[in-house]
């Protein structure tokens, strides 16, 4: 009963300073730490074999065999050198951080990284690459969790890092329109300027680039008020497999004439055409930012707290994300994170953001009232200053990067019906008992996007299968999603079939074969070895 009344008292304290809007008490935070030579072409022929996480060629998430491509020779290498003085990185220790992915779970052997600055410059590496039959590993900021970021095995890879430059913001209409290879935080930092923000924002922004972002239609943490990149993007221009350039950089908001092409490119993970350039709507700054981090003690009055904050808070709500207990433990214990509240099985990340920090104020004064009293919470603290706002965040922000630290991680990102997100949860620790160090799961409430985690000591064949295909078949079950937004890529493409009909698996490979008939932009990733036909 002590930690209820300590927990109502905070509430009512931040309640208080909801009517006043006073300052943030400065204690109510003070627990949260915040090629060489070309010669080495001659022998490309060394490669890595790529397994499965069970460690087997068997399994569907391992690499199929290499498809007949040509591989890099001299006169390739001389071609790329003239095309891109500078640019075409051959030098094995700086090519070796764009073959492997974040998970550090993926690993190609490709002996060549292509840095290219314009559309054009792409356009003539696509058209010869078509040509001669080579394999092409288009690039973000490889933050990707599924392997589609990095080569499977010798394709080139092209970066879009050097292509970072914004070509126009309309201050009156919130249009940017830049290159595909700017950092998202560095948008975000360009546009807080013009007091604007990114309709969109990831853990990952430091490093993550914005045609990444919309090649595998990235979700975040404003999905639920800004909504999916399908929505946010006006305009995209695309260098196709031939090096043609679809230019569809529109920035109307409305254009009803003939198909929607850009919409076939966003989530299509570079294997339809390389992303150069994105214009996408950006709306104000708000004016009043608050962040609520509240504790439940059961999901179930976590789902009674989302109804309710959606009906109290409305307009304002512009996040409503959750984390369980274990994620509390590995962010205490890793990271060193300490719990702003007291300890609880559930735990809730709100924030709002208006133009009337009154009229916000009094919203979330009236919410906070309700949630007390009918027992859906019972501790929290609010946060209206940047800094504690940031602080309460980071404690939702890195549950992956603590993930990191507690073995070895198989993740999943599943979309299911808000009632079922936890279950799943529960279910796998039921069905994994003792053979997982820890089962835990976080996510995104308000689109029904849960990322559930397992973690061992070391990577465990035995493990893996107890969970796949266990997890796939759950999620059809409820008629789910087995990627909400990481995309499919190497790990999950044969898994494609519990969440798509056949009939629409098949048609994804015939726009494949029509744009890009020889297969050369990110092979092995997003379809299906085996194409069924329905």
């Amino acid at each position: 009963m002590l930690g209820l009344f300590q927990g109502a008292s905070r509430l009512r304290a931040a309640l208080r300073l909801l009517s006043y809007t006073a300052p943030f008490p400065p204690t109510d935070l003070q627990r949260l730490c915040p090629i060489q030579t070309s010669a080495r072409f001659m022998s490309l022929s060394r490669r890595l074999h790529h397994v499965g996480e069970d460690g087997s060629r068997s399994s569907p998430a391992s690499a199929p065999d290499r498809l007949p491509f040509s591989r890099v020779s001299v006169e390739d290498l001389a071609f790329f050198s003239q095309i891109l003085p500078g640019r075409a990185i051959t030098d094995p220790d700086l090519v070796e951080s764009s073959n492997v992915d974040w998970l550090k779970s993926v690993r190609g052997s490709s002996e060549l990284l292509l840095r290219p600055q314009t559309t054009e410059e792409v356009s003539q590496i696509l058209r010869y690459c078509s040509s001669h039959n080579l394999a092409v590993n288009p690039q973000g900021g490889n933050t990707g969790l599924v392997g589609g970021s990095v080569p499977v095995y010798d394709e080139i890879i092209l970066s879009t890092s050097l292509m970072n430059n914004i070509h126009s913001f309309d201050h009156i209409s919130g249009i940017l329109t830049c290159q595909a290879g700017c950092v998202l935080e560095n948008l975000s930092l360009f546009l807080e300027e013009r007091d604007y923000i990114m309709p969109l924002d990831l853990g990952a922004k430091g490093s993550c680039q914005i045609g990444g972002n919309v090649a595998t239609n990235a979700g975040g943490l404003r999905l639920l008020r800004y909504g999916s990149l399908h929505g946010t993007v006006l305009g995209l221009e695309v260098v196709l497999a031939d090096g043609r350039v679809l230019d569809c950089l529109s920035t109307l908001r409305k254009d009803n004439t003939g198909y929607d092409l850009k919409q076939l490119f966003i989530g299509s993970e570079g294997t339809l055409g390389v992303i150069t350039a994105v214009s996408i709507l950006c709306p104000r700054k708000p004016k009043s930012v608050n962040v609520l981090f509240l504790g439940c003690e059961t999901f179930e009055q976590l789902l009674k707290a989302f109804q309710l904050c959606r009906g109290m808070l409305g307009e304002i709500l512009s996040a409503f994300e959750f984390l369980d207990s274990e994620c509390m433990k590995l962010l205490n214990t890793h990271l060193k994170l300490s719990n702003p509240i007291s300890d609880c099985s559930f735990y809730i990340v709100i924030e709002t953001s208006g133009s009337d920090p009154s009229h916000d104020a009094q919203k979330l004064h009236n919410f906070l009232e309700e949630a007390m009293k009918s027992l859906l919470v019972t501790d929290g603290t609010v946060a209206t200053e940047e800094s504690k706002i940031k602080a309460l965040w980071s404690m939702r922000e890195r549950v992956t990067e603590a993930l990191t630290h507690d073995g070895f991680n198989y993740k999943y990102d599943i979309s299911l019906p808000v009632e079922r997100i936890y279950q799943l949860v529960t279910d796998m620790r039921q069905h994994l008992g003792s053979r997982a160090k820890r089962v835990v799961g976080y996510g995104h409430v308000g689109d029904g996007n849960l990322h559930l985690n397992v973690t061992s000591p070391v990577k465990d064949p035995v493990l893996l299968a107890a969970i796949e295909p266990f997890v796939y078949e759950w999620a059809a079950r409820y008629h789910g999603s087995i990627s909400a937004e990481h995309g499919l890529g190497l790990k999950k493409r044969n898994y494609i079939y519990y969440s798509k009909p056949r009939p629409a698996v098949a048609l994804m490979g015939n726009i494949k074969a029509m744009l890009d008939p020889k297969g050369i932009l990110n092979p092995y990733k997003t379809l299906p070895d085996q194409l069924k036909q329905h």
